[in-house]
């Protein structure tokens, strides 16, 4: 083979052929609010203990790391609550690690995984890596899902894996525990619910953790990257049945998590309190968001998430570029002619507001 070779001189897998990275824009601006990023980071005194247990992990740093991550998932365990143990609790590198160990365990070549959309973007990648074919069904006019759609969705395309999101991305809109309970209740497949923004919501307590007792084929997916503000660190988790978790040990990769992620988290999670701090004002900003945007003329959709989605444009293209060129960078994603914001500090949210009400003087 030639030094010189392309891509396209490669023996590429066929279903890779013409695909790009995934990767929201990271631009060097004033105002980023395109990720969903918590805009807050730890205290000095926690980024401090996070440098400590760092240089104590550096000091056995020629070992491998616990493979099991034993510590930092009764860690988690303790976090949740709800009478959870270690072996009730995986963790990876991220949640987008946690979702590829379910697909490799339980999808895969002749399985199907089915989710609902406009659903994260990420999906059809954990699916394609895994083999796995992916079907999406839409959501409702109002993007939120009832139990018998779901459920005739499942009668009709047979899923091994069923992916519900909650509060879902990009649309902010949540899923009742009472429709997750039916849908449990009427389906063996596995049922992941996908609650990396529950922290968020307004009833954050309600959480699909609550009826792990009931459903052995229940998954809830969490992620430390937003409430915890450790994207980072890269440290996602789930909780499920003590067996989904074997199966999930059985396709990870050797040492999959650092022993340095394990312990930033470890300290995190020691200091949750703090951590946590500045959710509530983050959820306050974001009610406040969505009756600010209406105010300036755009729809946005009800949110129960770090972010909001409005619309609609013409050519949300032009609009998002409109606002690049103020130093605002949000994400072009989801329905056709909207665009989503992240909550971001007040100074962030205000800048956003002004460049938006500029952009909509100028293509109005």
């Amino acid at each position: 083979m030639k030094p010189d070779v392309t891509l396209s001189g490669l023996p590429l897998r066929p279903e890779l052929v013409g695909e790009q990275p995934y990767g929201a824009p990271q631009l060097d601006v004033p105002v980023r609010l395109n990720v969903n990023e918590n805009p807050y980071p730890p205290s000095p005194a926690i980024i401090a203990e996070m440098a400590q247990a760092v240089a104590t992990a550096a000091a056995s740093i020629d070992r491998y790391p616990d493979r099991e991550a034993s510590d930092l998932r009764a860690d988690l365990a303790a976090y949740l609550g709800h009478g959870l143990t270690a072996a009730n609790i995986w963790v990876a590198n991220a949640s987008n690690e946690v979702m590829t160990h379910l697909l490799g365990a339980f999808g895969g070549p002749g399985r199907t995984v089915l989710t609902f959309g406009p659903t994260y973007s990420m999906y059809p990648e954990y699916a394609r890596n895994t083999h796995s074919a992916y079907v999406v069904v839409p959501r409702r006019a109002d993007f939120t899902l009832t139990a018998a759609e779901i459920l005739a969705a499942v009668a009709e395309h047979n899923p091994t894996v069923v992916i519900i999101t909650t509060p879902n991305n990009p649309t902010g809109t949540s899923t009742p525990l009472s429709v997750i309970s039916d849908v449990l209740a009427g389906t063996e497949a596995i049922v992941v619910v996908d609650e990396a923004y529950q922290e968020f919501a307004h009833q954050a307590a309600e959480t699909a953790v609550t009826l792990l007792p009931q459903f052995g084929n229940l998954v809830v997916v969490r992620t430390m990257s937003k409430a915890f503000a450790l994207a980072g660190a890269r440290v996602g988790y789930l909780a499920a049945n003590p067996a989904i978790v074997n199966a999930c040990r059985i396709v990870r990769l050797p040492y999959h998590l650092s022993a340095q992620s394990q312990a930033i988290a470890r300290v995190a999670l020691a200091n949750a309190p703090e951590m946590l701090a500045r959710v509530d004002e983050l959820r306050a900003t974001r009610d406040a968001m969505l009756i600010r945007l209406p105010q300036l003329g755009v729809q946005v959709i009800d949110s129960d998430a770090n972010f909001c989605l409005f619309g609609s444009f013409a050519d949300r293209h032009d609009v998002w570029q409109r606002l690049l060129d103020r130093g605002v960078l949000v994400r072009e994603t989801g329905p056709a002619g909207f665009l989503r914001v992240s909550v971001g500090t007040p100074a962030e949210t205000e800048a956003f507001y002004a460049a938006l009400s500029e952009v909509l003087k100028e293509i109005r």
